[in-house]
């Protein structure tokens, strides 16, 4: 069963701008995601590089390299696709983890699955 939770408001998605982060359960354990917008949509993953499951950011909610057209896991230089999280450069070992996300009425929502739940407060 799928639920779809309010992230964050369209306008706190800024075009290769600061991510917004958010806590899910993945495999059993919590796990920072973060939602970015690239080419107008937003897109959101795991804060988990693929090739060594470690955090991505190298400051708070920073993942975009200068250009605007890559995120970089700031340890190993792993560069990843904004749009589908393929791995594109550097090391590493598959692409990252997707989330789906959908926008309306100025309100960005992330869909739960079996596989990443919401965290309960």
């Amino acid at each position: 069963m799928t639920d779809i939770i309010a992230l964050c408001n369209s306008s706190d998605l800024v075009e290769g701008g600061l991510a917004v982060s958010f806590d899910v359960v993945h495999g059993g354990e919590t796990c920072r995601a973060f939602a970015v917008r690239f080419e107008g949509q937003p897109h959101a993953y795991l804060n988990r590089c693929s090739h060594i499951a470690m955090e991505m950011d190298y400051q708070p909610d920073r993942f975009f390299d200068d250009t605007g057209q890559w995120l970089l896991c700031a340890t190993h230089g792993a560069a990843y696709r904004p749009d589908t999280g393929a791995c594109e450069g550097g090391p590493c070992r598959g692409g990252l983890v997707k989330i789906e996300l959908s926008e309306r009425d100025g309100v960005v929502h992330w869909h739960t699955d079996w596989n990443l739940q919401p965290i309960a407060f």
